[in-house]
């Protein structure tokens, strides 16, 4: 009887192994940034937790700053997706925004791990706002094309309310908001985009449409705050 040939094997085992190991270096580094942030994480610290060899690491990624960009984009995308969801059957332009500021808010209290990943990476802000640009962006721009936003400079804007956000969901971790922070947020946010106040005062407390797909909670590692 002749010996099996290549052609036999079950297709595609190696690429499934080193999808695998890629997974288990980005679940890695995430649990760690989210510990203790981008400056402290180091690449034998990510293979040491996701139990590797040191070498694997430069098979998938060239850098620590690479796996932390696939880190972000990764979670981001999955958020991205659940704000998606929030979202998707209102619309008001300013509601969209008003909901998917508030899930963020929110979203740190419920899965702080993954909101102490956002700020401590704040610090890597080119890698953090090509991930989260797109669809702060898309929301902006439907909102001027509606005329519910009035706003001077549009770049100017988005980078203003991107950093109102992560200052309101640092507070939230440190445990300074109060409660119903993200109606307060929610409503400043559209007052700088320029909705009429007591309108603005009205949208950010409408209830919150069901989430229909919750992404992954970022698994919790000792020391996690």
């Amino acid at each position: 009887m002749s010996q099996p040939s290549a052609q036999a094997r079950p297709p595609g085992r190696q690429a499934q192994r080193r999808e695998q190991t890629r997974a288990r270096l980005v679940a890695a580094a995430r649990t760690l940034l989210a510990r203790q942030g981008a400056d402290a994480t180091r690449i034998n610290e990510i293979t040491t937790e996701a139990d590797l060899g040191f070498g694997s690491f430069y098979n998938h990624f060239s850098s620590k700053e690479a796996i932390v960009e696939a880190v972000l984009q990764e979670t981001v995308a999955a958020h991205g997706a659940a704000v998606e969801a929030v979202t998707g059957l209102l619309e008001d332009p300013a509601e969209v925004v008003a909901a998917a500021h508030r899930y963020f808010v929110r979203m740190a209290r419920t899965d702080p791990d993954l909101g102490w990943l956002l700020i401590r990476l704040e610090s890597s802000h080119n890698v953090m706002l090509a991930a989260l640009a797109p669809y702060a962006e898309r929301d902006l721009d439907r909102g001027i094309a509606a005329g519910r936003f009035r706003v001077a400079d549009r770049r100017v804007a988005l980078y203003g309310t991107a950093g109102a956000l992560l200052a309101v969901m640092r507070a939230v971790l440190d445990g300074r908001a109060p409660p119903g922070a993200d109606s307060a947020h929610a409503e400043g946010i559209l007052g700088m985009l320029g909705v009429p106040a007591e309108e603005a005062i009205e949208i950010a407390r409408r209830p919150m449409p069901a989430v229909r797909s919750e992404p992954a909670r970022l698994r919790r590692g000792p020391g996690v705050r």
